[in-house]
């Protein structure tokens, strides 16, 4: 699971923008600024892959005429062809029309550089923990590192898998390590099983179809990682269209949010490996969940756009 979408971005009172004539529109940067202000108008809400209306025009442009976003500024100012015109604005009047998250329309999203095959099978992929795998676990950059050596990590577990975005990026970071990813849904692991395929680790990454720990017997694991469903009933209630159009599944908490947390919680020291140890997403619920397990531990870990949205706890702790 990720973070639910923020607020809508756009005043009231704008007047519409009209539909661009033949020509008006020439470069990229004409379209990414088109984009950006129909966006605005719209009110639009965004968080899936992108946080802001300038950087999903920037993706959407990109992608429809196949260039990774990394590449805008340097064709900014290319001239677009009639063809790719009206593809364009197809695409931005199919965000604004439909309310889909842009990684849908595109069929792709990017985590830490590499690309991954999404649709409504699976919500679009936006966890801290891909980024905290390399501040935190050893390699180029650690801080304050939670496991010195990468290549010591024997298997990995990637429970609520969705895409199976988490367990590949696990997969290039612990390099000797097998890689367990277990959903409910078998459409979530269709999805799943294309991006481990397109990434060529079938021979590393195990696909596994269940509730939680109930397909791995006894399997046993160095590191366990979860991005699991965390939204509470307000929150559920409050969702904007975008998180709509994700598969609710992938957001329901329960009352609280904690319902699936407090099974892993339950469940993980029996599949943890005695120096092993369980990161955890849980979005803007620290509150709620340092009430509910006031005897636990927890290491509150922050990223470059997070603060305390994932948590960190060694098997020892966990009893």
């Amino acid at each position: 699971m990720a973070r639910a979408s923020k607020k809508p971005v756009g005043g009231r009172g704008a007047p519409k923008l009209a539909k661009p004539g033949p020509g008006e529109l020439v470069s990229l940067l004409d379209f990414v600024r088109y984009a950006v202000s129909r966006f605005v108008e719209a009110k639009l809400a965004f968080a899936h892959g992108t946080t802001d209306p300038v950087a999903e025009a920037i993706f959407l442009v990109c992608e429809a005429l196949h260039l990774h976003p990394d590449q805008f500024e340097s064709f900014a100012q290319a001239r677009v062809t009639v063809a790719e015109s009206k593809a364009l604005l197809d695409l931005v009047h199919q965000r604004i029309t439909t309310r889909k998250p842009t990684a849908y329309l595109v069929n792709k999203i990017y985590m830490r550089g590499l690309p991954f095959y999404v649709d409504e099978r699976v919500i679009v992929p936006r966890s801290f923990i891909g980024e905290l795998l390399d501040s935190h676990f050893g390699g180029d950059g650690e801080v304050g590192s939670l496991i010195d050596d990468p290549s010591s990590v024997a298997r990995v577990l990637d429970l609520c898998t969705g895409s199976g975005c988490l367990a590949i990026l696990a997969a290039y970071h612990f390099p000797n390590a097998e890689v367990d990813a277990v959903d409910v849904s078998k459409g979530a692991l269709e999805v799943a099983m294309r991006n481990v395929g397109e990434h060529g680790l079938d021979q590393r990454i195990t696909l596994h179809r269940g509730d939680l720990f109930a397909p791995l017997g006894g399997n046993k694991y160095d590191l366990i990682i979860t991005n699991p469903p965390y939204v509470d009933a307000e929150g559920m209630a409050a969702l904007p269209p975008e998180c709509r159009a994700e598969p609710k599944l992938a957001f329901d908490g329960g009352p609280d949010g904690l319902d699936v947390i407090r099974r892993i919680l339950r469940d993980a020291p029996d599949h943890l490996t005695p120096d092993g140890g369980l990161l955890c997403e849980i979005g803007r619920g620290r509150e709620r969940v340092d009430e509910a397990f006031p005897e636990l531990p927890l290491l509150w870990l922050d990223t470059e756009d997070s603060e305390g949205e994932v948590f960190w706890i060694a098997a020892a702790d966990l009893g």
